[in-house]
């Protein structure tokens, strides 16, 4: 698996990059701990995809979706849920059905209710630098 060590500012252009290679139906599932930069990362793919108002942490709500000239994009924070039985709660399967973009932070948490074929980013913080992040991909 491909990595790379980066500040905020070159993440940032790594999703950007990214987010416009991605052509709905497309699933992206981002791992790693709080304030790894899922939520900076998801903001920098949906920038990219058209996406023209605040995208924001959806941990309360779990599930934002924003809209943009190439179709729907989810921002899914499953972080507050406790498995996989708590996803028809969620509207999981219109989201599926929806043919957009998804970015689903915290992954682990439903286990193999996530497409095959989708995309798997993990974000890691780098030790000794706290201005730095692992991405690997």
């Amino acid at each position: 698996m491909p990595a790379a060590e980066l500040t905020e500012t070159e993440l940032v252009a790594w999703g950007e990059a990214f987010g416009r290679t991605l052509v709905p139906p497309a699933w992206v599932t981002l791992s790693g701990e709080l304030g790894a930069g899922k939520t900076t990362l998801v903001r920098a793919v949906a920038r990219a995809q058209g996406v023209v108002e605040p995208v924001t942490s959806p941990t309360y709500g779990v599930v934002r979706e924003h809209r943009s000239p190439r179709g729907p994009v989810f921002h899914v924070d499953l972080y507050r849920i406790e498995g996989p039985e708590q996803l028809h709660q969620l509207g999981w399967e219109e989201i599926r059905r929806a043919r957009g973009v998804v970015l689903v932070e915290w992954p682990e948490r439903v286990l193999d209710a996530v497409p095959p074929g989708h995309v798997a980013l993990r974000l890691e913080h780098v030790a000794g630098r706290p201005d730095l992040r692992r991405l690997t991909w």
